[in-house]
């Protein structure tokens, strides 16, 4: 008796995105282009309100040190997310990096604390890694779990280890530490100077772009710049190497993967103690970098910010790094000059409001266009009838953004296939 081989057909070859149909990723010029566009705006309604300070080289360095956690808290969960593990845990990791950060900082040298802050992001990463990669457990609920067990711990050990000892002689208590030295920040000498007399002219659109230019190369923490680096290493690493493509595809299809020879759970696990340690990064920077304590609290949701301004950049890094530095401008804003400048924004709102409103309508998307041109009218009115805006509005201003930018850019988002699905070894044989 004979038996006939049959033979599999080879997959069909993936469509190639940007065509009729598929999805389209901006070019460098593109993105250029929007960049200049949004800093046109911002010059006109600096010019139209009086509010100069939106525009400033010390607006932009505290948009840049607001937007480092936020960034590394995504791309902590952009590791994660791309290995198919939800990382919601990521307040908490983040929690645990100030903490640990602080602790050894205080004691010993900064960069010490930086790498205590990241091994501290790394064990949470692991605890939900155990959780979810080797038992199963809903990622929703282990990382909840992991973000009331980092702020359980912290409050517990900040009591025992900050409020006694030569840390209370150097200022610590039970709810912070002591302070640590500074790290080193850098300066570009000459150019600096330079671009802050251009921009005390204020010039339309001149003036604002050496205030942003000047921002970025004035007082720059090394933290800082390590951070942009590891957002182009991550690039790098997981899509450009094989390696990454390995992760990525036990976030696409892990059955699939461990059939061609993956190690599923491995990549998995590596993906979220790398997630961990992101976050702990971040959590080190707001104790070491932006306030040089620990102090309870002082997240301040910026682990649920960082997962936002991920899924805002559609689990890529540099569509991420654009919204961290968004949620990052909101955040400095609201603590620098508060009710004016944040009044003035309002301005630019309704105009991209309107603009959306337009955009809709003209693709028969007649419901959201409509509401769109309502809001904007809404606010158009509130803009006119008011010289400020309130003190809680002005601090809840971050997370108003997050939730705006999520709604507006829902429908193009494309998380990975296997994201959140829970995945047990051997199904792929």
């Amino acid at each position: 008796m004979t038996v006939t081989a049959t033979s599999t057909p080879p997959p069909a070859a993936p469509k190639v995105s940007g065509g009729k149909g598929g999805r389209t990723r901006l070019s460098f010029p593109v993105v250029l282009l929007i960049v200049a566009g949004v800093l046109l705006a911002l010059s006109a309604v600096r010019v139209i309100t009086g509010a100069e300070d939106i525009t400033s080289a010390g607006q932009i360095s505290a948009a840049l040190a607001m937007a480092v956690p936020i960034g590394l808290a995504g791309l902590g969960g952009l590791w994660a997310e791309r290995a198919g593990v939800v990382n919601i845990g990521l307040e908490g990791m983040m929690i645990l990096g100030t903490f640990f950060g602080a602790w050894a900082g205080w004691q010993t040298d900064p960069w010490l604390g930086v790498l205590a802050g990241i091994i501290g992001g790394m064990l949470g990463g692991l605890l939900h890694a155990v959780a979810t990669v080797t038992f199963g457990v809903d990622h929703i609920i282990s990382g909840i779990a992991i973000n009331i067990l980092a702020l359980g711990f912290t409050t517990y050990f900040a009591k025992l280890w900050f409020n006694s000892g030569e840390a209370a002689a150097k200022g610590g208590s039970p709810k912070q530490s002591p302070p640590a030295d500074d790290i080193t920040s850098v300066t570009i000498p000459g150019l600096s100077d330079w671009l802050h007399s251009i921009e005390q002219h204020h010039w339309f659109f001149v003036s604002d772009l050496a205030g942003v230019i000047g921002g970025l190369v004035t007082h720059v923490s090394l933290l800082t710049i390590l951070a942009v680096v590891l957002f182009v290493l991550t690039f790098f690493v997981l899509w450009k190497t094989s390696f990454g493509l390995r992760l990525r595809s036990c976030g696409e299809n892990p059955v699939a993967a461990e059939s061609l020879g993956v190690n599923v759970y491995r990549y998995k696990y590596i993906a979220v103690i790398v997630s961990g340690g992101m976050a702990g990064l971040g959590g080190a920077f707001l104790s070491l970098v932006t306030s040089h304590i620990y102090n309870e609290g002082q997240t301040g949701g910026r682990g649920y910010i960082g997962l936002a301004a991920m899924i805002f950049g559609n689990w890529r890094p540099g569509g991420l790094a654009m919204g961290a530095g968004l949620f990052g401008f909101a955040d400095a804003l609201q603590l620098r000059n508060g009710g004016e400048s944040v009044h003035a924004l309002l301005l630019l709102l309704v105009v991209a409001l309107a603009g959306l409103a337009a955009w809709k309508l003209y693709r028969k998307s007649f419901v959201q266009g409509v509401v769109s041109g309502v809001i904007a009218a809404a606010v158009l009115v509130w803009y006119l009838a008011t010289d400020t805006v309130p003190t809680e509005f002005v601090s809840a201003t971050p997370y108003i953004v997050t939730l705006l930018v999520l709604s507006l850019s829902a429908q193009r988002l494309r998380m990975p296939k296997a994201d959140g699905m829970r995945y047990r070894k051997g199904q792929g044989k």
